[in-house]
Formats: structure tokens, C-alpha cells, sequence
């Protein structure tokens, strides 16, 4: 389960990356703001995920 938790939190950084990139080539300050929300959930997810693999036997 926890492999699958943290696919998904790559691929929300990853996600994230991309709007971010967009949003600066564009001029779009808030699609540059949510791909760095973006990036930032999926950081926050790993980052549980490696607490949570940390604390199984």
C-alpha cells in the first residue's frame, strides 16, 4: 500500500512541476501558484508515507 501511496505523491510533485512551469512560460500567477500547491501536497504525502514505513515492523 505504502508503494502506491507514494506513486502517487511523485506523481502530484510531478503534476505540480509541470503547471508550475506552465504557469511562469504564460504569465499565469495563479496556475505558477497551484503547481507549487501541488508540489507541496505530494511532498507532504511521501513525507507521511516515510513516517509510516519507519514505524512497521
Amino acid at each position: 500500500m505504502s508503494g502506491m501511496e507514494k506513486s502517487k505523491a511523485h506523481a502530484e510533485q510531478a503534476k505540480g512541476k509541470v503547471e508550475e512551469t506552465v504557469g511562469r512560460a504564460t504569465g499565469n500567477d495563479r496556475m505558477t501558484a497551484e503547481g507549487r500547491a501541488d508540489q507541496a501536497k505530494g511532498k507532504t504525502r511521501h513525507a507521511k508515507e516515510d513516517v509510516k514505513d519507519v514505524f512497521r515492523p
